[in-house]
């Protein structure tokens, strides 16, 4: 029998609470003219909204400049949206260059930007309506509630502590973890020491979902696919159609756990 509200819920970030889209390319775009030097410094018309529709191919931070390089290289959207993961290696190797290289670039980048204008960047963050409501009773109400993001964890407490939600370091778990998300739900349901464990994972990446469901020992882990984030069409369809999978709206996730299902 499924519990009706869990005792852990893990939260994804980017996506699942916060709607980062223009930050995302305001600091794509100062990576990409860090790493490529453009003639121009100002990006093309076009560029802010095709990368916007292209946001779900990113899996790690280290790819929003490539993905600005490759569409800058007049590399099709259609083709991106189906080949990236054989485009972004190949856009690499073509200029010598490795991911660390560029995701240190672009964490730079994000901190010069913070420490020079963090009213700005703040800014530049739009939470979707009614998560940080949702976010604030579910810690009233007793359960345990988790940030699991590729995003560093640093920036997340700063968006957080901005929309009053303070949550201990130690409740997110951002890409300095250096862990698959899989991993870390298991920490969680270990470290809660007890079998009444019940923990719901909310996630806009399908991929991730579909590893979670790999791993034998979380299969009582419920996986919540949320509509509203960085996912394509027919990746809502195929949650759809999985019977493990529950797609998730914005107005089902600010309710009460019970209308989840």
């Amino acid at each position: 029998m499924t519990a009706s509200s869990p005792t852990i819920l893990a939260l994804d970030f980017d996506g699942v609470i916060c709607d980062g889209l223009i930050e995302y390319f305001e600091v794509a775009w100062r990576s990409y003219c860090q790493i490529w030097s453009p003639a121009n410094d100002t990006p093309p018309d076009d560029l802010a909204l095709r990368f916007y529709r292209l946001r779900p191919v990113i899996e790690t931070g280290w790819e929003m400049p490539v993905l600005i390089k490759a569409l800058i290289d007049g590399i099709y959207d259609e083709k991106i949206l189906h080949e990236w993961v054989s485009i972004a290696p190949k856009l690499l190797l073509n200029d010598k260059l490795q991911p660390k290289e560029i995701g240190t670039k672009l964490d730079n980048q994000r901190d010069e930007w913070i420490t020079t204008d963090l009213d700005g960047w703040l800014s530049l963050h739009r939470f979707y309506p009614g998560v940080i409501e949702k976010i604030k009773l579910t810690l009233d109400s007793g359960v345990k509630l988790y940030i699991v993001t590729t995003k560093e964890g640093r920036f997340v407490q700063q968006l957080l502590q901005q929309e009053g939600v303070n949550l201990p370091p130690e409740a997110i778990f951002g890409k300095e973890v250096k862990c698959p998300k899989h991993e870390i739900l298991r920490e969680l349901i270990q470290s809660a020491g007890n079998n009444q464990v019940s923990l719901w994972f909310v996630e806009d990446r399908l991929k991730t979902l579909q590893l979670v469901q790999q791993q034998a020992d979380l299969e009582d882990v419920k996986l919540f696919l949320a509509d509203w984030g960085y996912n394509t069409q027919a990746e809502r369809e195929t949650a759809q159609n999985d019977p493990r999978i529950q797609l998730l709206s914005l107005s089902q996730f600010a309710k009460d756990f019970s209308a989840w299902h």
